[in-house]
């Protein structure tokens, strides 16, 4: 059973800012849409066991070899009779799945497990942790300059989720220093780091706010990077340890290592485990 009486007394002030972040387009919380992120399983059944290991991802391209790995795990298949991977598409979902507890393994930034409180009301602890990045503009044929002259009169691409600190914390942060606004700066929003650079491609954009990888190298110039902040917080691996469920949490270190160790993107293949079992579990 959930602690509900601590919750209410960890809930603080950031969870509330990131709540309301995302719902500053809604005139009530009544009007929120449907969760509509991705759900995956195992193909068959792995027991009778009636509990599914519930698992929520914000990277969509880690959910398939992470699946494939918990399917076939002998630890999962004792313990669990599925999986159900969910990809989260906006933050409602992550508000929704972490703010509430119901995922037993997530991959999501620390500020958000923070901003809820989740990591003392729902006993989230940290398994494993990528490393954190810096947040630019990119422009396709110029170096971005963070001026109030230089940015008026911009299309500036940007994410729809409040909650990541590059794609749009950190530009409309730039915004606010200079005392700029959608008024005199056409923001335009997209789904995805991936979106935004296609965007940028395409000349839908002039510039764009994201993070910068050795493979953005090969359509981009990094001599078009400017930096606006430095340090963010890299994306976490989460495990709710309601119970001492060792034999899990040693199984799960081993399936995520594996699976971001396959993963296309460098930034995932970067990993370091925490408190790591040893070889007896």
């Amino acid at each position: 059973m959930y602690k509900y009486g601590k919750a209410l007394i960890v809930l603080s002030a950031a969870m509330i800012c990131f709540a309301l972040g995302y719902y500053q387009k809604q005139t009530s919380f009544s009007q929120v849409p449907p969760q509509v992120g991705q759900f995956i399983y195992c193909e068959k059944s792995l027991s009778s066991n009636k509990d599914v290991l519930n698992v929520y991802l914000t990277e969509s391209s880690m959910a398939e070899p992470l699946l494939e790995r918990l399917c076939s795990n002998p630890i999962v298949r004792r313990q669990f009779g599925n999986v159900q991977l969910t990809v989260g598409q906006n933050d409602y979902d992550t508000f929704r799945y972490i703010n509430h507890g119901v995922s037993d393994l997530a991959l999501v930034k620390s500020n958000v497990v923070e901003a809820f409180g989740a990591n003392e009301i729902y006993g989230y602890e940290t398994l494993a942790m990528h490393n954190n990045y810096s947040a630019y503009f990119i422009a396709l044929r110029e170096k971005p300059e963070l001026t109030r002259e230089y940015l008026i009169g911009k299309r500036l691409g940007i994410l729809d989720y409040p909650s990541s600190r590059s794609g749009h914390t950190a530009p409309k942060t730039v915004m606010q220093s200079l005392g700029l606004s959608e008024n005199n700066v056409t923001l335009l929003y997209y789904s995805s780091h991936e979106e935004l650079r296609r965007a940028l491609s395409a000349g839908e954009v002039d510039v764009i706010a994201s993070y910068w990888s050795k493979a953005d190298e090969e359509q981009l110039s990094k001599n078009y990077i400017t930096a606006l902040v430095n340090n963010v917080s890299g994306m976490r691996w989460y495990l709710r340890m309601q119970t001492r469920n060792t034999d899990l949490r040693c199984a799960l270190q081993q399936i995520i290592e594996s699976a971001t160790a396959q993963s296309d993107k460098t930034y995932y293949q970067r990993i370091q485990i925490l408190d790591r079992c040893n070889e007896e579990g």
